[in-house]
């Protein structure tokens, strides 16, 4: 990656200063790319970082599409400069690669740059892969997205939702990832996590074989500074990053998520990072980030809002996955506190009520305990909040959406 790089000296200057407080990186020389480029018939000046060894330059803002069923709002995005689609498989229950298909039919392939990934069945509690997780599964849905999408190859596929060094290592899917490569299916490959960052990410490093990580970095991760610290060491390996999860997966009306632009600038502060896919899902909060692309720069008055939301709760949750050991049942409480913030934080119920489904949950939840044992590391109360998400269960999917 053509940026500086943040020297371990910097980081730790950062981080000692950061104590009691959220912390910026000091201003550091950015060799970033802007650009004159005409949207709308107008001209705006947009930057632009390149990925990694890839080559791949896009702007730093790019677009998520995980809750979004509205093509209209995809091709205003791309008329005003964004240039990144990251979609998945899974998004929309199988329906969002087919929407966004229809969108970039009507553009020319070099215009636009599309991600997208699948995931395959995995042990909810330990996060290794089961017997069904095969070569041959993974690549049945990459020609399944390619399918989707009309196109002939994607610019990167993505390996989704790692969180174990294990699965990132996993053989088949490596050896799947390499022949979609080989075979022209997709430019290049990456790999996805949401949770225990630092360690997927250094095992992404040591596989000496991932382009790119699309991994959550957000202002209110307790462990932001290990985050960054791995991000770092990625960026130094030559491996692009892209950003998510930056507005910490609440909605944008949410008491602690009050300056999204600000909480964008944040992750964009660490010149490691190439872009960022936030998923908006309307044309005001599309207006806001075009704005975060142009001038990803923060302010002073920004760095106060931050250093505010920083303490305030939110509906994140963290990934620690401390409250597996104190839970009798052993239920999969980050999946389900994710259900949650789907619900609560994106009003997405179609999202958390097929995660919710996905899990095989026992019909009796949190209701024979008197007492709940799971102290959560943030202060969730986890048994209100699993007792609110599971009647989703209860709900017909017709009736949702």
């Amino acid at each position: 990656m053509k940026n500086k790089l943040i020297g371990r000296r910097d980081f730790m200057k950062s981080t000692l200063a950061g104590l009691g407080g959220l912390f910026f990186l000091p201003k550091i020389d950015m060799k970033q790319e802007l650009r004159v480029v005409e949207a709308k018939g107008k001209e705006k000046k947009i930057v632009y970082r390149t990925l990694g060894k890839t080559g791949i330059k896009v702007p730093v803002i790019g677009m998520g599409t995980n809750h979004l069923d509205n093509p209209n709002l995809v091709r205003a995005a791309l008329d005003s400069g964004i240039v990144m689609i990251d979609t998945a498989q899974a998004y929309q229950r199988g329906q969002d690669e087919g929407m966004i298909g229809e969108v970039l039919k009507e553009r020319p392939r070099d215009s636009y740059v599309i991600a997208t990934k699948a995931h395959l069945p995995n042990n909810q509690t330990t996060g290794l892969y089961t017997e069904e997780a095969t070569e041959e599964a993974f690549l049945r849905k990459v020609d399944s997205s390619l399918r989707n999408l009309g196109l002939e190859y994607v610019d990167i596929y993505y390996h989704h939702n790692v969180w174990k060094r294990e699965s990132a290592l996993y053989e088949p899917i490596l050896k799947a990832l390499e022949k979609v490569k080989k075979e022209g299916k997709a430019r290049f490959v990456g790999i996805t996590t949401h949770m225990n960052e630092p360690q997927v990410i250094q095992a992404a490093v040591d596989s000496k074989f991932y382009d790119v990580i699309l991994t959550s970095y957000n202002f209110q991760q307790k462990h932001y500074a290990e985050v960054r610290n791995a991000i770092a060491g990625a960026s130094q390996a030559g491996i692009g990053i892209v950003g998510m999860k930056a507005i910490r997966g609440g909605s944008r009306q949410t008491p602690s998520v009050k300056n999204a632009a600000a909480a964008l600038k944040w992750v964009l502060q660490d010149p490691n990072v190439g872009t960022i896919v936030p998923g908006f899902t309307t044309f005001e909060e599309m207006n806001i980030d075009l704005t975060v692309m142009e001038n990803p720069s923060l302010t002073d008055s920004e760095k106060k809002d931050l250093q505010k939301e920083a303490s305030l709760p939110g509906l994140y949750c963290q990934g620690c996955r401390q409250c597996l050991g104190q839970c009798p049942d052993h239920l999969p409480i980050p999946d389900l506190m994710r259900a949650y913030m789907y619900a609560h934080g994106y009003r997405n119920l179609t999202h958390a009520q097929d995660l919710i489904l996905s899990l095989n949950l026992p019909d009796r939840i949190c209701k024979d305990c008197s007492q709940c044992q799971v102290r959560c590391s943030i202060g969730f109360n986890v048994s209100g909040k699993i007792r609110d998400v599971v009647s989703l269960r209860d709900i017909p999917q017709a009736v949702i959406g």
